[in-house]
């Protein structure tokens, strides 16, 4: 049994099936998206909920600093678009991470990956959908005072129930969500309180992705430049105001000590934006899920990957600089629009950039859900093929040739816990389902064998690690030791990898987000320390290739960023997807029948 669930399945056998799946117009998808085709598809998902809901967070929560965070994920996002592309190249089928980490790891971690896909895919929508509902609400409200007519949406008909529960019990100030529970009218005792704009928002984007790809890619095209369009203007308007107006103090706030800083609350603050800042880049990967329907995927893939998240980063840093330098820091506390929020009266008072802004992130977040929802249907029609799941999953609509009954699947996956789930859970779940699927993607280059250069193909550049990692993680491991030895003592370095500080209290220290508070975070410090120096004798014994284990320990180092609670959510997320497994997906793999 141990062999059988960690038997992998070779390209040459992946790239043969989906070519006989491809023959039948039956189980085939259309060919028919470009180079620019896929570039837009990954700014569209990239550039959406993340720049337009969560960044508000993430500010907030760093203050201008967190741009150096968004500098990490970048890097650490690029480490793993560079191992996407290699593997997209080899292997340019549906699947994305499930394919390559059944090529790599085999099939038990193929269907982690799978089942882990879910939370980024489908569960992300659900995040997405309220945050399409709330700018939605906001554009109503608006476009109604703009010409005299009352379009307000009931709040209890605009928020999810969870949300408006949680207000009241913990005396939240938001009135909306006051209201909602107050004003919900009852049904045998149950209050009525339903998202309805995010519900509706659910059904429409599956029938579009349901009717076919070339509707979804022409739709797709439109939103993306609309959405650039506004997003620069954004950053213009902003960044001529905040000169203009002598606004660029606000880079420097002052932080509790009353020092003015880029970093108002530390390090600390900066990492607790990971699963904001992270989650403002899930998308780029989304991509390689397109590969049945790229006219040449080999070359294009890698290429539509690295340029929507080269895009995307920089709009991010510019975006960043344009918010906390318009307001301070501090006023983006439960901010959930906050592009639309520096445009406020109180701020830099534009209302026309209000009300374009508000239309654009409903197109902004419409083209995520687009992308989000093509992407999970086709995961699904993967593994059914392999027959971890049953075959109806693999099937292709004979007028529209879309995986029909994975795309209904998928619809209601996403719609049905938009009744009873809430945005802040939904952001943590998705974030740390994404990274692990990330960090199994670089490794899964790391066990592939090398291969020759070939024309028109995508080859991620060979540097040889063997030397240069090792120095980069003894090198960082040695001044963090020195820091730390300058502060506290030499003790403190001991108690710091041994995850133990009882014994010390010092406020500066125990702010630093190097140093974690809680036995879980200390827990994954060690965890990545070791795994750190265990990659380096690898890198130094295999002559590993630099950029999968750059990506590997940076993936691995954002990791550390997630809570108590998002470990224990995932974990048990993934007890569930291993019963299923071993109950259905073992049996039936088509894999090990084969070579029974």
């Amino acid at each position: 049994m141990f062999n059988s669930i960690f038997r992998t399945k070779k390209i040459e056998k992946i790239l043969a099936d989906a070519a006989a799946h491809e023959e039948g117009h039956s189980t085939g998808l259309k060919r028919v998206l470009t180079l620019k085709d896929l570039t837009f598809f990954g700014i569209a998902a990239i550039l959406g909920a993340g720049s337009f809901s969560s960044l508000g967070g993430a500010v907030f929560s760093g203050g201008p600093g967190v741009v150096i965070l968004f500098i990490i994920t970048a890097i650490a996002c690029a480490f793993t678009a560079f191992c996407y592309s290699e593997f997209a190249s080899r292997i340019p089928v549906a699947g994305s991470a499930y394919t390559y980490a059944y090529a790599s790891f085999g099939e038990l971690f193929a269907w982690i990956i799978g089942w882990a896909l879910i939370m980024e895919y489908s569960i992300g929508n659900i995040y997405v959908s309220y945050s399409w509902s709330d700018y939605f609400t906001s554009f109503l409200d608006r476009f109604g005072q703009m010409i005299h007519i009352n379009l307000h949406l009931p709040e209890y008909l605009s928020t999810s129930y969870m949300e408006a529960k949680h207000a009241v019990a913990e005396g939240s100030l938001n009135k909306s969500l006051i209201i909602a529970w107050n004003n919900a009218p009852t049904i045998g005792g149950l209050k009525i309180i339903l998202d309805l704009p995010a519900l509706i928002i659910n059904f429409l984007i599956t029938y579009l992705v349901f009717r076919g790809i070339k509707e979804s890619r022409n739709f797709s095209n439109i939103m993306v430049i609309l959405k650039l369009a506004v997003v620069f203007l954004v950053i213009l308007v902003g960044g001529y105001l905040i000169f203009n107006n002598r606004l660029t103090a606000n880079w420097l706030p002052a932080n509790d000590a009353g020092l003015r800083t880029f970093l108002p609350n530390g390090f600390s603050g900066v990492m607790a934006a990971v699963s904001g800042v992270f989650f403002a880049y899930i998308g780029f990967d989304a991509v390689s899920v397109l590969a049945e329907e790229s006219k040449n995927p080999q070359k294009d893939l890698p290429k539509g990957m690295i340029l929507s998240l080269v895009i995307c980063t920089v709009i991010y840093i510019l975006l960043t600089l344009v918010l906390t330098g318009a307001v301070n820091y501090r006023h983006f506390d439960g901010v959930g629009d906050p592009l639309a929020f520096i445009f406020e009266p109180q701020n830099l008072n534009i209302g026309w950039m209000q009300f374009l802004v508000a239309v654009c992130a409903v197109v902004a977040m419409t083209s995520v859900l687009l992308v989000f929802q093509m992407g999970q249907p086709r995961i699904w029609m993967s593994m059914s093929r392999d027959g971890l799941l049953p075959s109806v999953f693999q099937k292709i609509h004979p007028k529209y040739n879309t995986p029909s009954f994975s795309t209904i699947v998928t619809g209601f996956v996403v719609g049905v816990p938009i009744l009873f789930t809430d945005k802040t859970f939904v952001l943590d779940f998705t974030s740390i389902a994404t990274l692990f699927a990330f960090v199994l993607v670089c490794g899964g280059v790391l066990l592939i064998p090398r291969r020759a250069k070939e024309a028109g193909k995508f080859h991620i550049p060979f540097i040889n690690g063997q030397f240069i990692f090792p120095v980069l993680i003894l090198g960082t491991l040695a001044l963090l030791t020195f820091t730390i030895k300058n502060k506290m003592g030499y003790s403190y370095v001991a108690e710091l990898l041994n995850g133990d500080f009882k014994n010390y209290s010092d406020d500066a220290i125990m702010k630093d987000k190097l140093f974690f508070t809680t036995d879980i975070a200390k827990l994954s410090t060690i965890i990545f320390w070791i795994s750190a120096l265990l990659l380096s004798v690898a890198a130094f014994v295999k002559k590993y290739s630099l950029i999968p284990l750059m990506g590997l320990i940076t993936c691995f180092y954002l990791l550390t960023g997630m809570t108590t609670s998002n470990w224990l959510w995932f974990i048990g997320w993934l007890a569930i997807g291993l019963v299923i497994y071993f109950m259905y997906g073992y049996k039936k793999s088509k894999l090990i029948l084969e070579n029974n």
